[in-house]
């Protein structure tokens, strides 16, 4: 019995214009009916998630900035935060690489400095809350995660510089196309999956995952029922024991309804 439902949101529960699928709020009021618990795990903030799904925020437990910061009824499950003078130099070195806008997530919220409209367009997106401030290094907060917006492509331009400079002690991962996220060496989404398991009393037999992108490959691997989306990339397909359709199919949502609700 599927007794914990764990999704990424971009590329997986989103479409590709970054809407819930037509059904979501009869099918979530029907799992939680049954008392199905419901993840919503994202590289995204946590206060993005908690408006996203505003209708069921009390129902919800976000695992947000990929693992980062975990919140169940407004209370935090767990979090990790990054060290100061680590994030300084981590953020010094962003500054150097061509195309590279720096955010700073925090427990309180999201921090940046550039305000020009091609960036902010993706922060509006992702960072329901957020701050322009002088100096993303200085802020008054607990930093859990540095995602670096890297308009040439993440994958050939940001994480080759970053990857051989902190690979060893961060957990740097491309999240995205344009994204590249930073945060502590244990820090992912399967650990915090772990963390909600464990404190549920739910095993892998009893969860369901799905996700699209490298960030969730360790959540994957937590769930006897891990469905990567069909749009996936073929590396991380191979960490899934299932497929679902793409994100544009409504893929998460017809697997749940046959597999889990039982309808046709």
């Amino acid at each position: 019995m599927i007794k914990l439902i764990a999704s990424d949101m971009d590329g997986t529960l989103l479409n590709s214009k970054g809407n819930l699928p037509d059904d979501f709020d009869k099918v979530a009021d029907k799992l939680i009916n049954k008392g199905v618990v419901l993840v919503a795990a994202s590289g995204r903030q946590y206060y993005t998630l908690k408006n996203t799904f505003s209708n069921i925020k009390d129902d919800m437990v976000f695992l947000a900035e990929n693992g980062a910061y975990v919140v169940y009824k407004n209370k935090e499950l767990y979090s990790s935060i990054m060290m100061k003078e680590d994030i300084k130099k981590i953020v010094e070195v962003a500054r150097t690489i061509k195309g590279v806008d720096v955010v700073a997530c925090g427990k309180k919220g999201a921090y940046i400095e550039n305000t020009e409209e091609y960036f902010m367009k993706e922060i509006r997106k992702y960072y329901h809350k957020h701050q322009v401030v002088d100096d993303v290094t200085e802020v008054d907060d607990e930093v859990i995660k540095v995602s670096l917006y890297d308009s040439i492509g993440s994958a050939e331009n940001s994480n080759k510089v970053m990857s051989p400079l902190w690979g060893e002690k961060y957990k740097v991962t491309v999240s995205g196309k344009d994204w590249l996220d930073l945060v502590n060496k244990d820090t992912n989404k399967g650990n915090s999956l772990k963390v909600i398991q464990k404190l549920l009393n739910i095993d892998k037999q009893e969860t369901m995952v799905f996700g699209d992108y490298f960030n969730d490959v360790e959540m994957l691997q937590e769930a006897y029922h891990s469905y990567a989306m069909m749009n996936a990339p073929e590396g991380v397909k191979k960490h899934s024991r299932f497929l679902a359709k793409t994100n544009d199919e409504d893929g998460v949502m017809r697997v749940i309804k046959e597999k889990v609700l039982k309808e046709a």
